[in-house]
């Protein structure tokens, strides 16, 4: 496990799904959570799962990490994926939960080489499907 400078250690598990997310495309999202002051895994969504999905494996009330690998067609009609970065804080979870995933969220990203967008969410609207789009595009 790397040691981060705000003190939280992420997961060797955590770079190894994602290192598989992107090069091998084995899984179409990983969720990530913090747990006795280490990032580790949550989910790993099927590589056929939906971004309805995804979203929904999100829980209501506590803050993850994400990444979503998405696939979309631009107005050129040219078939791309990108790997997007969400940091989802729900309103209604805890301000220390909120507080201890802002303040580890950029090493943890470092970690995962390969992130070309990033969203912060503190409800499904906010990562809509329309969002995602722009912001990928």
């Amino acid at each position: 496990m790397a040691n981060s400078a705000s003190g939280m250690a992420v997961n060797d598990e955590c770079k190894l799904k994602f290192q598989e997310l992107k090069s091998k495309r084995n899984y179409r999202y990983i969720t990530f959570k913090i747990e006795d002051q280490a990032v580790v895994l949550d989910k790993l969504g099927g590589p056929d799962d939906s971004y309805d999905k995804f979203t929904s494996s999100l829980p209501a009330d506590e803050c993850r990490y994400a990444v979503y690998d998405f696939d979309f067609t631009t107005d050129e009609k040219c078939q791309k994926s990108k790997i997007i970065f969400v940091a989802w804080a729900p309103e209604t979870s805890k301000v220390r939960h909120k507080m201890v995933y802002a303040s580890s969220k950029d090493r943890f990203k470092r970690e995962l080489d390969g992130i070309q967008v990033e969203l912060q969410a503190t409800d499904a609207s906010e990562m809509s499907l329309d969002i995602v789009k722009a912001r990928a595009a």
